[in-house]
C-alpha cells in the first residue's frame, strides 16, 4: 500500500514539474515574440539593427533600427523614458517629469535627422524617414513632436501597410542591399583599424 502511494506521489510530482516547465516555456516564447525586435521584424520586409554607416563628414553614425517597408526605409531610435514628456520640434531640450523626478535631454530629433540624411546618401532612390519610438511609459500631454511616436502606434500602422508591400518593396531592394553592404563595410573597416 505504501509503495503504491509513493509511486503516485512520484508520478504526481513529475507531472507537476512537467506542467510548470511547459508553462514557463510558453511564457518565455510569448515574451520573446512581444519583444520590440520580433515585433519590428513581423511588420517589415527586413530589419537591420545596431550598425554604423558613414555620416558624410568623414565619420560614422550609429543606427539603432532600419526597416525596409512599403514606405521606403524607416529609421528608428527607441526611448524608454517614463513620465510626462514635454518637447516640441523647435525646443533644443525636452523635459521628462515623473512624480518628483525631473530631467532634461537634448531634442533627439536632431540626431535622427542626421541618421536619415546619412541613410539617404547611401540610398538616394528610396524614401527615407524616421522616428523616435517611445514606449507607452512616455506620456505626451502637451502635444507630440512630429518625429516622436509611441512604438505600439507605429507597429499598428506598419502592420496595416505590411499586407500590401511586396510589389513596392521589390523596387527598394537594390538600395537596401547597398545599405547592408555599407554597414558591413563600415564594421569591417572599424575592426581592421582597431
Amino acid at each position: 500500500m505504501f509503495e503504491t502511494l509513493d509511486i503516485r506521489i512520484t508520478i504526481g510530482a513529475a507531472a507537476t514539474v512537467l506542467v510548470l516547465l511547459l508553462a514557463g516555456w510558453l511564457w518565455y516564447r510569448r515574451l520573446k515574440s512581444r519583444s520590440i525586435d520580433a515585433r519590428l521584424k513581423s511588420v517589415s520586409k527586413a530589419v537591420l539593427t545596431d550598425f554604423l554607416i558613414p555620416d558624410g563628414n568623414s565619420g560614422e553614425i550609429h543606427i539603432e533600427y532600419a526597416l525596409l517597408t512599403a514606405r521606403g526605409i524607416l529609421i528608428l531610435h527607441t526611448s524608454n523614458v517614463q513620465g510626462h514628456v514635454f518637447g516640441s520640434d523647435a525646443m533644443q531640450d525636452w523635459t521628462v517629469m515623473d512624480g518628483r523626478r525631473r530631467f532634461t535631454f537634448r531634442n533627439p530629433q536632431m540626431s535622427l535627422f542626421d541618421r536619415i540624411a546619412a541613410v539617404g546618401c547611401i540610398t538616394p532612390n528610396v524614401p527615407v524617414d524616421g522616428y523616435i519610438a517611445f514606449t507607452n511609459r512616455a506620456l505626451f500631454t502637451k502635444g507630440q513632436p512630429s518625429h516622436a511616436v509611441h512604438i505600439d502606434q507605429l507597429l499598428t500602422e506598419l502592420e496595416h501597410q505590411h499586407e500590401f508591400e511586396d510589389k513596392v518593396i521589390e523596387a527598394f531592394l537594390p538600395s537596401w542591399d547597398l545599405l547592408q553592404q555599407e554597414a558591413v563595410f563600415t564594421r569591417m573597416s572599424r575592426l581592421m583599424r582597431g
